[in-house]
């Protein structure tokens, strides 16, 4: 992996609002200490939990350039769902900005934000690390916590029942990916 990381969060700094590049940091350093946890490359961890939301504050109209521009197909949900959009359009952005070629780096940011069926340990552990940073705060954090640490699948679970929760009260659309995560688990894992 030639990609230095020092480097990354220079530049991440300048695109990202505070509150965004200090959440991507602690997303980092949480993938880091899950990779360590579960045998998965830390370095590569470190990449793809810095560069997750390195798209997020690209909203809207904007969101959809990038998409014609990186070649991205929208669905008929992330048309209606644009922040949907954001794991997508920061993959191509992590390979064409920062230079990211490994393919799993890139679905982990790709994904973390939906989950896919049958998603692969660094995925998992980038789509937890961002539901369980040390400055999220909701009820059940800390269980979701040391869930994670205990065995990832019950603690993706535990991230995307409460996602799909809190899609459905707001009366939103759900993304297939997320209902097919969640029934790859329940099916396969638990």
């Amino acid at each position: 992996l030639m990609i230095n990381i020092d480097d990354v969060k220079l530049r991440l700094e300048k695109v990202l609002s505070k509150s965004r590049f200090i959440h991507s940091i602690n997303v980092m350093n949480v993938s880091v200490d899950l990779a360590k946890r579960y045998g998965v490359d830390s370095g590569r961890a470190a990449v793809a939990g810095l560069l997750h939301d390195c798209a997020k504050d690209i909203k809207d109209e904007k969101a959809f350039e990038f998409c014609m521009e990186l070649d991205i197909n929208i669905d008929p949900i992330q048309r209606n769902q644009p922040s949907l959009l954001h794991g997508p359009i920061g993959a191509g952005l992590a390979r064409k900005e920062y230079g990211v070629i490994d393919r799993e780096i890139l679905s982990s940011i790709y994904y973390h934000t939906t989950g896919h069926e049958n998603m692969t340990l660094l995925e998992k552990i980038v789509l937890i690390s961002d539901s369980i940073e040390p400055d999220r705060s909701f009820p059940d954090v800390e269980e979701m916590r040391e869930k994670a640490f205990e065995d990832i699948d019950k603690a993706v679970l535990l991230s995307l029942n409460r996602k799909l929760s809190r899609i459905i009260l707001k009366g939103q659309v759900i993304h297939p990916n997320t209902v097919n995560a969640r029934n790859f688990i329940v099916l396969n894992e638990i």
